[in-house]
């Protein structure tokens, strides 16, 4: 029996699925960085152009604007999840946990700062809360148990101060008012510093 009579799709098709993923990928990233910049004024032309293509073959890709905006959602989402994952949250301590997502959100949220920039967000709430909130509100709630945060603050509380941080940076990144770096380091301080037991002061 020959290679390709075991192989359930042949050679050729999956190349050709691959440099459909990729290009598919490569107009989602051109239109993070035209929403981010131009925000609802940016046209699916402007993002063709971005992409390096023609305006049919952005549609071939993705028939309408909404179905982009879905799959750069779902980009979104996985990129976030992805940087959540690497953090490895559970392995180091509350602070350290909050500098890495600081880092890492940052660093993975083109695709999110443009959907924010343009005020839309995820169409499922609840992938948000159980794949990027869950974690992320399970570090607070382990700061607040183990004395690193304030107890006198609701850990909803204390995630949304958190969330709206990150939020106006990746903001701030996407229009490059602040470096990802800088940026990281300004949440990293304001929030701790704002919510220690013991803060720091000068």
């Amino acid at each position: 029996m020959s290679t390709q009579e075991t192989w359930p799709y042949p050679e050729s098709m999956v190349r050709s699925a691959k440099l459909q993923e990729r290009i598919a990928g490569g107009i989602l990233d051109s239109a993070a960085a035209v929403l981010g910049e131009r925000g609802d004024a940016a046209s699916m032309e402007e993002v063709a152009e971005a992409a390096g293509i023609g305006r049919a073959t952005l549609y071939r890709y993705f028939p309408s604007r909404d179905a982009l905006l879905q799959a750069l959602e779902a980009a979104a989402v996985e990129q976030l999840c992805i940087k959540i994952a690497e953090a490895e949250l559970e392995t180091v301590p509350v602070r350290e946990g909050i500098a890495r997502l600081n880092r890492g959100f940052l660093d993975a949220g083109d695709k999110y700062s443009a959907l924010l920039r343009i005020g839309r967000k995820t169409t499922d709430p609840h992938v948000i809360e159980q794949r990027i909130a869950a974690p992320v509100r399970a570090l607070i709630l382990r700061g607040v148990r183990d004395g690193t945060l304030r107890a006198d603050i609701p850990p909803d509380m204390l995630l949304g101060m958190f969330t709206a941080l990150l939020e106006s940076a990746l903001q701030m990144t996407a229009r490059a008012q602040l470096g990802i770096e800088a940026a990281s380091a300004a949440i990293t301080t304001a929030f701790l510093t704002g919510v220690l037991t013991d803060p720091v002061r000068d």
